[in-house]
């Protein structure tokens, strides 16, 4: 990281599939711009299967990516993100207050953890909400790059 960058937080409960995707998919689309991460308030201490092919069929591989805790980005233990974008409205709901500026915004997903089915029907719902996330990222570094 460079002092210049914008530090992005994901944030979702399990930090397992929607945050992890994200962070995956920022770190993508804007290469050095951003520093992206993700967390959760209740964090599963892994990255779903499903998220990792689902990100790798859009050539962008996360299993580097590690599942971790809000507080992990609270002083004094870790530094604040510039801005927090939760992707579900439970971890809303949960985020402690950051000391600093730090901006915050609601992005809602459904969440593809809870798909059922076979697995190309579990691989569907991922797929669809990780398309709705790379569009709105998309959107998103549009207006503030």
């Amino acid at each position: 990281m460079n002092s210049s960058q914008r530090r992005v937080l994901f944030l979702c409960t399990g930090n397992c599939c929607r945050s992890q995707m994200a962070e995956g998919l920022l770190r993508h689309l804007a290469g050095e711009e951003i520093e992206s991460m993700s967390a959760g308030a209740n964090p599963a201490h892994y990255v779903h299967p499903l998220a990792i092919e689902a990100m790798s069929e859009l050539g962008i591989d996360i299993t580097q990516q590690t599942s971790k805790h809000i507080n992990e980005f609270l002083p004094p233990q870790g530094t604040p993100p510039d801005l927090i974008i939760s992707v579900c409205s439970s971890a809303e709901k949960e985020c402690p207050t950051f000391p600093g500026d730090v901006e915050r915004l609601h992005w809602p997903f459904d969440d593809p953890y809870y798909a059922d089915g076979s697995h190309e029907e579990q691989m569907v719902e991922f797929r669809r909400v990780r398309d709705e996330m790379r569009d709105r990222l998309s959107a998103w570094l549009g207006e503030h790059t």
